[in-house]
């Protein structure tokens, strides 16, 4: 029988261009003391005190107060101290949660007066983001921060004591920090609080991440709970904060009565939740960016109640490609009245580059061009916050515009070329990850 020949491989007119090599996230290089051992997750004289603090407050029996961010990281920390105190014999009913407000910060006066309230004669501050302030509530009590968010020495509250892993690459989540500080504290909680950890952490960086020193080995924590189990928990549990009703009750309530991840997959709560948010998500991902005249920025305006700016952001990230692209600023109308919450990350196209993109630099230099040199002090304390490689800001919309205006939206300028953009007709899988964040010295 003849056979047939074989049909000529199809040939690709164009070759695809390679994606930017990106660094495995636990081998950027951690600093060393004097004796040659790494300093991580944080310097060792700050989570000797963490801990100290921790036994003290647990030895006291008085009223205390966790303070936890709204997302995974924040939350999960917050878990994981709530349950080492309990093992180490606080009463439970001595223990109370603040969560912050949609749209507020621990540093306005509203929240402080808030916080003191419960009377508590201590206080933690987890995964809150730092910055130089008054003490955390007036009257006397004792605070501790624990937190990862980009910080100068004294970026934190007035009379508080701090561990923060900002300077300690590849800089650890704040509930791995958290737990990295508890788990020398009882021995029960590596099996307490292990699967929390893995949530905060996938949470802030990504489901792709490998689990290899510094990082503590979770193989027996995976085998345990499995990864698509932790990573459903982790986008349920971020899906309250989201709503348009910011559900961050409802999201702290059902990982506190959990005992493992499978315990939050079924929360009517949590599911409801993230139907709402996947919904906008969709309703809005599809928004065309407009390019500023340099080509670094590309910038992306939708109106939301839900706030899906940052996950938006993230998605476009690993969507856009240009040869100048070093921002992806995704502005939010809808979030807050008379304000645009906008939320930056850094392209993966522009990941590698021999000089890193910072985002927080790059914000402050374009409000330092405005022709009104009052517009960074217009712009407030909550612009330009949390890490180099995931920024951004709550600011009014006048002055949004203003600093819009700076970018030449649309114009070219001298020695510029035309922005090419290379995109995929499907919009891009949803992601809420923070793989490289942290490099070293940022949701929002």
């Amino acid at each position: 029988m003849k056979r047939s020949a074989p049909s000529p491989a199809r040939s690709s007119t164009k070759a695809k261009k390679p994606r930017p090599e990106v660094p495995e996230y636990h081998s950027t290089p951690s600093l060393k003391n004097e004796a040659g051992e790494i300093i991580w997750p944080a310097p060792s004289a700050q989570i000797a005190i963490a801990r100290n603090f921790i036994k003290d407050c647990a030895a006291a029996g008085k009223k205390t107060l966790i303070v936890p961010d709204k997302d995974a990281d924040g939350l999960t920390s917050g878990a994981i101290l709530q349950k080492t105190l309990i093992l180490l014999g606080l009463d439970p009913g001595l223990i109370s949660a603040h969560l912050v407000q949609k749209g507020c910060n621990i540093h306005l006066e509203n929240e402080r007066t808030t916080m003191a309230s419960y009377e508590p004669e201590y206080v933690f501050v987890l995964d809150q983001g730092s910055r130089k302030s008054e003490p955390v509530i007036d009257g006397p009590h004792n605070a501790l921060v624990i937190d990862h968010h980009f910080a100068l020495d004294d970026d934190f509250p007035r009379g508080s004591e701090h561990v923060t892993a900002c300077h300690s690459p590849p800089v650890a989540t704040s509930a791995l920090l958290t737990y990295h500080i508890c788990f020398e504290l009882h021995e029960k909680v590596a099996t307490t609080c292990d699967w929390l950890c893995a949530m905060g952490t996938h949470g802030d960086l990504g489901n792709t991440l490998k689990w290899e020193p510094p990082f503590p080995d979770m193989k027996a924590t995976f085998k345990a709970y499995t990864k698509k189990a932790v990573n459903d928990a982790v986008s349920l549990i971020n899906a309250p904060r989201r709503t348009s009703t910011y559900d961050v009750p409802g999201a702290w309530q059902a990982l506190i009565s959990a005992e493992s991840p499978k315990g939050l997959l079924t929360n009517p709560t949590l599911l409801s939740a993230r139907a709402e948010v996947n919904a906008e998500v969709e309703r809005c991902t599809h928004t065309a960016p407009k390019f500023s005249g340099d080509g670094r920025i590309a910038v992306f305006r939708i109106n939301s109640p839900a706030q899906i700016h940052p996950v938006i952001a993230t998605r476009w990230a690993g969507h856009l490609q240009s040869p100048k692209l070093e921002v992806i600023l995704v502005a939010n109308e809808g979030y807050l009245p008379d304000m645009v919450n906008f939320s930056c990350r850094v392209p993966r196209s522009a990941k590698g580059r021999e000089t890193p993109v910072n985002i927080i630099e790059v914000l402050k230099d374009i409000a330092n061009k405005a022709p009104d040199p009052s517009l960074r002090e217009r712009l407030g304390e909550s612009f330009a916050r949390g890490h180099k490689e995931a920024s951004g800001g709550i600011v009014p919309k006048k002055e949004f515009e203003e600093l819009i205006e700076i970018l030449e939206i649309g114009k070219k300028t001298q020695g510029g070329s035309p922005v090419k953009v290379k995109t995929k007709n499907a919009a891009p899988k949803q992601a809420n990850t923070l793989m490289n964040y942290f490099a070293k010295p940022a949701g929002t």
